[in-house]
């Protein structure tokens, strides 16, 4: 028997002579080019900084400007960029760091692609030196050897989940610019204000608004005045723009004017205090969220001072959807049922999709839930709160008493109807799918398994998304509007408008997109489980102007980090966190009942 190696010589000499030398030829030229690929992947290879000074600083900048829509480990807004440095060029990254709508624009094929998938532009950083890409293009390249999730699509994967566009209402909403808020960072960094919250006292409106630094701020006489500083309350707070961190939100307990309570959530680093709720020590804790009480020791008091003490904490598997909001039902009268019962919306930490999916989905688990709390209470695990008796699974020896539903990603913003009747909650998704949803205590609403009415694949992505076979449909609660990602790409809001204002809009769930800032909004009336709701869009106009604008026009910013807002007297403000400009909603245009006549 003639091993191979033998064979092969003898086929070689075999040759005729010609034959002979065109095999040695094909060897050289396959060599040239083995070799020639392996040089050219060496000399790419040296272009990346590989000291720790060059990497820890890269890590900063990324965290600074790249971390709010890209990590290493998912797609977020933005691609995963795990092994990015792999895929393309170093010449191409820089580039396109730099001015991603410029490389857009030229008509890069790369970049087209990029944009075509994500539906909007990566900002560019003018004021990033070169010396500042390279430290960035450093760290991402300690990711290169991280196999990422296969991108392969499959055939009956959805291209476009909602083909139907949202259709344009012809109301506009008239705005005047309201205040802004000051910087609170070094220059070129504005004002993260994240949420508006008012009260009456004495027949006088208070209004406060935080921002994610940490600075809890009255507006009095027109100006912002520093009503709390919780970077000195809390040295330990972690604020990192572009994560989800810092002071997240402010809320006042229905009888703060009688018992001076209000209630935050903030971040700080894992591992300086024991969790009340974790998971196995073997899955990195990426950040703590903070729920804490305030008691001010004088409720009329402008500046405070008082005492405060810790409710519950919980870790975090990365600095993505945490704590999104914590609310009491502003409808609930003395008597009934959750009146001064604390609401708190927390994401999934990343975890679904993040090589963690048992923490989620799970109503033993609090993450990707929401729970409600009698702060006053205290028969709780840890005792320094309650769990109220009314809540679905407090008997469930395999539930935690606290949870009243499961199955949310991202549970952003909490509201209720006029009456109280009904608790709605706005999702922000993953890659395809924005969600409105009426809440249902002991409900599942489906996710990691469900972006809006769709099936999400099991690629570890969630990019793909598939239409439902007639025996998933019931599986789990539907959302009663949804709006895909050629709309936008993350869901903020909602208010039910019950103003006078703004007629036009009486008694609509109004609601927009975080990044583009679009407006949106459906018929309160028309929403009901099990039934998709129109969605319609809002124009928007600046007071005293003719022609309609956008937030991302007067921000300037492609990302304008939207956030909506009511006072006491139930007007509309909409605040755009990317410039800390406060804008309040004056009066309507409609011009459906224009054109009707």
């Amino acid at each position: 028997m003639l091993n191979h190696l033998q064979k092969n010589t003898i086929s070689t000499m075999a040759l005729p002579q010609n034959r002979k030398n065109l095999s040695y030829y094909l060897l050289f030229i396959l060599s040239f080019i083995f070799l020639n690929a392996c040089n050219k992947k060496n000399t790419e290879e040296s272009l990346y900084l590989t000291d720790a000074e060059s990497i820890k600083n890269g890590e900063q900048l990324f965290n600074k400007n790249c971390a709010s829509c890209h990590n290493f480990e998912q797609s977020l807004i933005g691609p995963n960029l795990s092994g990015v440095t792999v895929d393309a060029s170093h010449e191409w990254l820089s580039k396109f760091i730099v001015n991603a709508p410029e490389m857009i624009q030229s008509g890069d094929v790369r970049s087209v692609a990029l944009y075509d998938k994500y539906k909007q532009y990566m900002p560019p950083f003018p004021n990033l030196q070169n010396n500042d890409v390279d430290a960035i293009l450093a760290y991402m390249n300690t990711f290169k050897e991280i196999k990422q999730a296969s991108k392969n699509s499959s055939k009956d994967a959805l291209a476009n989940p909602i083909p139907e566009p949202i259709q344009p209402s012809g109301i506009t909403v008239v705005l005047e610019p309201f205040l802004q808020a000051p910087l609170t960072a070094e220059e070129g960094i504005k004002a993260r204000i994240n949420r508006m919250g008012t009260i009456m006292q004495n027949g006088k409106e208070r209004m406060f608004i935080n921002d994610l630094r940490g600075f809890l701020y009255e507006i009095i006489d027109g100006e912002f005045k520093v009503f709390m500083d919780m970077r000195e309350m809390m040295p330990k707070m972690v604020d990192k723009p572009g994560w989800g961190s810092g002071l997240a939100h402010f809320e006042f307990h229905p009888e703060f004017n009688d018992n001076g309570l209000f209630y935050t959530s903030h971040t700080e680093k894992p591992g300086l205090v024991e969790a009340d709720f974790t998971y196995a020590d073997s899955i990195k804790k990426y950040m703590q969220y903070v729920i804490t009480e305030w008691k001010v020791n004088d409720p009329t008091a402008s500046v405070f001072a008082g005492t405060h003490r810790e409710i519950l904490r919980a870790n975090m598997v990365s600095q993505i959807h945490g704590v999104q909001d914590i609310n009491f039902n502003p409808t609930a009268k003395k008597g009934d049922r959750d009146y001064g019962l604390l609401y708190l919306g927390v994401g999934d930490g990343g975890a679904a999709f993040d090589r963690f999916p048992e923490l989620v989905h799970n109503k033993n688990r609090i993450w990707g839930s929401i729970l409600r709390i009698d702060p006053l209470g205290n028969n709780s695990k840890n005792g320094q709160y309650g769990i109220p008796s009314i809540n679905p699974w407090v008997n469930d020896p395999e539930a935690l008493g606290e949870v009243i539903c499961i199955g949310f990603r991202n549970p952003h913003h909490f509201t209720w109807s006029a009456d109280g009747d009904k608790m709605y909650v706005t999702d922000i998704g993953q890659h395809q799918v924005e969600e409105v949803n009426i809440v249902t205590e002991g409900g599942d609403y489906g996710w990691p398994e469900r972006e809006g009415t769709f099936r999400i694949s099991t690629d570890g992505e969630a990019e793909e998304v598939f239409t439902l076979t007639e025996e998933e449909e019931n599986e789990f609660i539907h959302p009663v509007a949804q709006y895909d990602h050629d709309e936008g790409n993350a869901i903020i809001g909602g208010i039910i408008y019950q103003g006078e204002n703004l007629p036009a809009l009486k008694n609509k769930f109004i609601f927009g997109d975080i990044v583009n800032g679009r407006v949106f909004f459906t018929d309160i009336s028309e929403m009901e489980i099990g039934k998709q709701t129109a969605i319609q869009s809002i124009d928007l106009k600046l007071k005293g102007k003719t022609s309609t604008t956008t937030f991302q026009k007067e921000s300037g910013a492609q990302r304008v980090a939207l956030r909506i807002g009511t006072d006491t007297k139930k007007n509309l403000y909409f605040f755009t966190k990317c410039d800390g400009k406060i804008y309040k909603a004056v009066s309507t245009e409609d011009n459906t009942m224009a054109s009707s006549h």
